[in-house]
């Protein structure tokens, strides 16, 4: 069978990412040969519910007709134009455009990534040599959240606040710290909104007078912790985060490359806060997964740093060969066209409504132990105990039996080693396909329930 065969090939040649690379060869891949709408399927014919987005990235769904004709029109009338040497494309200008208009106020320039990794690291580049250039070449040291996800470059997986990306790659590097993530299911404060935000506050405080103001750089932080199993900020923690950067006078971060294009609700989430970053990176919904793009945003500000500083007739020695790509930036505009004159960026927050309804009536399974939501994003912590909060043990690999009871259920979500269920549907998802994945979703729970070893733990 052509499946058979694809998948060996993969075992001997195709390098996966953020796997246990022995483990996936014994396990084997599940090779994926179409999609259409909220559904993927297999080389075998099964068809798969996705609720996660591919990636978290894939918000229109799939099929989307219009960026098929945008990408393919784009290729047969210029499917490459070089940014260097003052060469720009029409899409990437009107892209940049775009996103200028449609960000916070003030994020008016805008450099073009392959994705999101590269949006971060750009990011950190962009930071020294803004602070070289304005003559205060102290400022190096940036912080971030622990459990957050910068990436995986060689600068972002410092900042990236989990093990699995340092081991054995010697990061954080040594100006790269960490500080707590806001998560009141597991805070010492407990779970009091404020207090939660105040705690934050205290500690980003507390590691800039440890490190001395005048040595900070910049703080990172995504909106919502995504890799983290869908971690929710208190609402106002994000606002009180970015004063405190103001007046600390550091840089803020704010990492939407899981968050932006109508994910928690508006097109990004910093404008449920009113909050404009100094700089924003973008990736996965930019282009809704159907092209390679990423993006920074940066204030006037930060531009002008960098454009007005010592020798700058000079280049800026920052670039990359696919930067402004004229048909992922074809396909950027045709997505931002279906989010907003489609309807798509609506429709996801009135399914995030019927999400939310539908996994409150889950708190009562014996499994779960906390549901948080943020629009589209959702994320369920499985519990042994559900008084002590108690993980189940990493001996039980609660991970990959909900993987493959879901699978089983023709459904796909994110497990995450702590027995976090990450969701992340379309937003073109529709009233029935919510009702689906719900279904499908307690009949995975149930299943995995019934496990004996599930079942003696939470005795």
């Amino acid at each position: 069978m052509l499946a058979n065969s694809l998948i060996e090939s993969d075992r001997r040649h195709l390098i996966h990412p953020v796997s246990a690379y022995r483990a996936h060869e014994r396990r084997g891949a599940t090779v994926l040969s179409s999609a259409r709408g909220m559904y993927l399927t297999d080389a075998e014919g099964r068809e798969l519910l996705d609720a996660f987005a591919g990636l978290w990235c894939v918000n229109v769904g799939y099929g989307q007709e219009s960026i098929v004709a945008a990408a393919s029109e784009q290729m047969r009338r210029l499917p490459y134009a070089t940014g260097y040497f003052s060469f720009a494309s029409e899409p990437a200008i009107r892209l940049a455009e775009r996103l200028a208009d449609l960000s916070p106020p003030g994020l008016d320039r805008v450099y073009f990534t392959l994705g999101g990794s590269d949006a971060v690291d750009s990011a950190i580049r962009f930071i020294v040599h803004y602070f070289n250039a304005t003559d205060r070449p102290a400022k190096k040291h940036m912080i971030a959240l622990d459990k957050g996800y910068h990436g995986s470059s060689s600068n972002g997986a410092g900042l990236t606040g989990l093990p699995a990306f340092h081991r054995q790659f010697d990061v954080p590097h040594r100006w790269q710290h960490h500080i707590p993530a806001p998560y009141p299911y597991r805070s010492p404060v407990g779970e009091d909104p404020q207090a939660v935000i105040d705690l934050s506050v205290a500690q980003l405080k507390a590691k800039v007078e440890e490190l001395g103001a005048e040595n900070v750089a910049a703080f990172f932080a995504e909106p919502v912790q995504g890799s983290a199993g869908v971690i929710v900020p208190p609402k106002g923690w994000l606002k009180a985060i970015r004063e405190t950067c103001r007046e600390l006078d550091i840089l803020f971060v704010a990492d939407e490359v899981i968050t932006g294009f109508g994910r928690t609700g508006p097109m990004f989430a910093c404008e449920s806060e009113g909050v404009t970053p100094d700089l924003m990176t973008l990736a996965k919904g930019l282009t809704a997964g159907y092209a390679p793009m990423g993006a920074v945003l940066m204030s006037e500000q930060i531009y002008a740093g960098m454009a007005d500083g010592p020798d700058n007739h000079l280049p800026i020695g920052h670039g990359q060969t696919y930067s402004g790509h004229p048909v992922s930036a074809a396909v950027g505009l045709a997505v931002m066209d279906l989010y907003l004159q489609g309807g798509i960026l609506a429709n996801g927050q009135v399914r995030a409504v019927q999400l939310e309804q539908g996994l409150a009536a889950l708190a009562d399974h014996p499994l779960v132990g906390n549901i948080r939501t943020a629009g589209m994003l959702a994320g369920i912590e499985l519990v042994a105990d559900k008084v002590a909060k108690t993980p189940f043990t990493s001996a039980l690999n609660i991970s990959d039996r909900l993987s493959r009871a879901a699978y089983e259920r023709r459904l796909i979500f994110r497990a995450f080693g702590d027995g976090t269920i990450g969701l992340a549907p379309a937003l073109s998802c529709d009233e029935d396909d919510m009702d689906t994945l719900l279904q499908r979703l307690r009949a995975t729970l149930d299943d995995v329930l019934d496990h004996a070893e599930v079942r003696a733990a939470i005795a």
